[in-house]
């Protein structure tokens, strides 16, 4: 699976500009908001789903002051019930442990089976912040550089009204 630095290699390879801290282990909002004072962008929460039949999966990410309703997700995504997905899907799936999801863990999704769902409001935002694929660090890059990082990834993704 591919890491934190391995991820930095290909974000420089692909002429991304982007910002990091390094900070203790973060696996919640609440926990990383001590440490973002000195990165750039709009924080960005990240949902790992799966489908009531399990053959589908998604990542939701909406601004991390926004808290959703699953039944009103479910509506405005158009997926069916939907629940969260568990550990093992979400390393089999994104080669990530909970806590550390942000859209650079489609990396790892060689077979491009998670579908990405960003919410609109995002679309305002110059800069989005995100863990590198580790809750260890936190990364900043323009919404147009995580755009083009988006479509090497080659994943169907779709800006949606989450709230």
């Amino acid at each position: 699976m591919i890491g934190q630095a391995e991820l930095y290699e290909l974000l420089d390879e692909m002429g991304i500009e982007f910002q990091y801290i390094e900070h203790p282990p973060t696996p919640t909002i609440e926990d990383a908001r001590k440490y973002w004072t000195a990165l750039e962008g709009k924080h960005c929460k990240n949902i790992f789903l799966r489908n009531h039949k399990g053959n589908k999966h998604y990542l939701v990410v909406l601004d991390c002051d926004r808290s959703i309703d699953m039944h009103d997700l479910e509506h405005r995504l158009g997926e069916g019930k939907l629940s969260f997905a568990s550990p093992e899907r979400m390393m089999k799936y994104l080669g990530l442990r909970p806590g550390s999801v942000s859209p650079f863990g489609l990396i790892n999704d060689a077979g491009h089976e998670v579908i990405l769902f960003l919410d609109t409001n995002l679309q305002k935002a110059e800069r989005l912040a995100f863990h590198p694929n580790d809750n260890r660090a936190s990364v900043s890059v323009s919404r147009e550089d995580l755009m083009r990082f988006l479509d090497r990834m080659g994943n169907r993704r779709e800006w949606k009204e989450l709230y």
